[in-house]
């Protein structure tokens, strides 16, 4: 038997719509009243209210509940390391954002590489982002020695083998004389800088510059800004079709 939406219990979704960005109640009930909420993939009438336990989508998205959830974008320098803390003393991309609400990095980018890092308070997002079935796109800027041609580039895109294995295909060209741009879905360990090592194109300087749907380039580095309501919902989309 299906679960039903209408319980008598917990907070009216127009309300918990609201509180999450989605503009005030009244925006809210036309979104319910055009079909674009749901609660347990079953659609939500006006006057549902949302359980704990409950799963609530807004177009096909599914929606953090977290009264507190929030992104942060940051452009990550080189020397500062994806950690909350550091044994060695470095700084660490914790030091770059606001200390409350305490939040954490999505994934990782490697000390020596630079650009865009999302760090945030929600788990569950931060874990469909992050889990491999979901193939959220990660790419990059790569400053290489050497000008590859169309055989590393052909290499680079149908995967190339590491020592953990064969890449997946990924999306590569090359915008001018030694520099690839590279769109991966995976999230090993220095992945880019070792798939250019295989081809005989050591990486110089490697910059992320779009995760997923995000892309800024007026986020200077060493500076973040906090993601708006229709990032977030960008996002959660990005993670509604898995691989």
């Amino acid at each position: 038997m299906e679960k039903s939406n209408e319980s008598e219990s917990g907070e009216r979704v127009q309300k918990v719509l609201a509180r999450a960005g989605f503009g005030s109640r009244r925006t809210c009930e036309i979104m319910i009243r055009d079909r674009r909420v749901a609660i347990n993939q079953i659609v939500a009438e006006l006057g549902a209210r949302l359980s704990p336990g409950d799963e609530l989508q807004v177009d096909g998205a599914v929606i953090s509940t977290f009264p507190d959830a929030v992104t942060y974008l940051l452009n990550k320098p080189v020397a500062v390391v994806t950690t909350a803390s550091d044994p060695q003393g470095r700084p660490t991309v914790i030091d770059l954002v606001p200390a409350d609400p305490r939040v954490f990095p999505v994934g990782r980018l490697d000390m020596d590489t630079e650009g865009l890092l999302l760090l945030t308070n929600d788990g569950d997002m931060a874990n469909r982002l992050t889990h491999p079935s979901y193939g959220v796109e990660k790419e990059y800027l790569a400053h290489v020695s050497g000008d590859p041609g169309r055989a590393a580039l052909r290499r680079l895109r149908e995967g190339v083998e590491l020592d953990d294995g064969p890449t997946a295909p990924a999306k590569v060209s090359s915008p001018g004389p030694g520099l690839l741009r590279i769109t991966i879905h995976e999230g090993r360990n220095r992945q880019v800088r070792r798939m250019c090592d295989a081809v005989g194109f050591p990486v110089k300087r490697l910059v992320r510059v779009r995760v997923g749907p995000i892309a800024d380039r007026n986020v200077k580095p060493g500076t973040w800004r906090k993601l708006s309501m229709n990032e977030v919902l960008e996002l959660q989309r990005a993670t509604a079709q898995a691989r």
